[in-house]
């Protein structure tokens, strides 16, 4: 049996059940996001058309589109009718909503306050399922300079080399740093290992007279500052 006897594609369903006619002629806000994600995978298979393996996978995920963001792309093609090339469509068009969405407001260039800091680098942290370790480095005037991936790690913890961070920082001529990671559990508290690290690199900063500005620790629903909480 060939591929086209397989799959059922888009274009021999019904006029009104097919998502791209009805996306051209009645709008984008009226199609459901099973819909949307049938244009992107095209076609289903000979018992199940892309709009219901679309609605199985959005079930899976509870109808939640921030849970589907997290998806890798090993999850999504273990759903029958999804191979790789469809996972990486929908994680594509994910990833161009989530940019979307940070640029819809300006970011800022410098940096005056920890939810500065958080709007440069939350499209970083968001939606991953393993800790990033990053820095965001600024000049004396707080002008961002650069951010820079430093090490990644498992699910509740990643190891940082003290010496990368200030190489990277030397590297941008920064005078000061903000420490930032995520937290793919949702905690926003602090571990005493956070803490702990903070200390060591602040301390290792005025030796080279580069200043931690900041740790922040950033979750897919908010963050937790350092410097605004009075830890460092």
């Amino acid at each position: 049996m060939n591929n086209y006897e397989n799959n059922i594609s888009i274009k021999s369903w019904a006029e009104e059940d097919r998502p791209r006619e009805k996306l051209s002629s009645q709008g984008r806000r009226v199609l459901t996001d099973a819909e949307l994600m049938a244009i992107l995978i095209g076609s289903g298979s000979r018992n199940e058309t892309a709009v219901e393996l679309s609605k199985r996978i959005l079930h899976h995920y509870d109808n939640d589109l921030n849970k589907l963001g997290k998806a890798s792309i090993n999850d999504l093609s273990n759903f029958k009718g999804i191979g790789e090339a469809k996972a990486i469509s929908i994680i594509a068009a994910l990833e161009i909503g989530r940019r979307r969405n940070d640029s819809e407001s300006k970011l800022p260039d410098t940096v005056g306050s920890s939810k500065d800091a958080y709007n440069i680098m939350r499209r970083h942290m968001v939606d991953l399922i393993h800790e990033e370790f990053w820095v965001l480095l600024t000049g004396r005037s707080q002008k961002v300079l650069g951010k820079e991936l430093i090490s990644k790690g498992g699910l509740s913890e990643v190891l940082v080399d003290i010496k990368i961070i200030f190489s990277m920082a030397l590297q941008h001529q920064a005078s000061n740093i903000f420490l930032i990671h995520n937290h793919p559990s949702g905690s926003l508290k602090p571990s005493q290992q956070d803490i702990n690290l903070t200390k060591r690199i602040t301390d290792a900063g005025k030796l080279l007279d580069i200043k931690i500005l900041d740790h922040i620790i950033i979750t897919d629903t908010g963050f937790f500052s350092f410097a605004d909480e009075g830890v460092i």
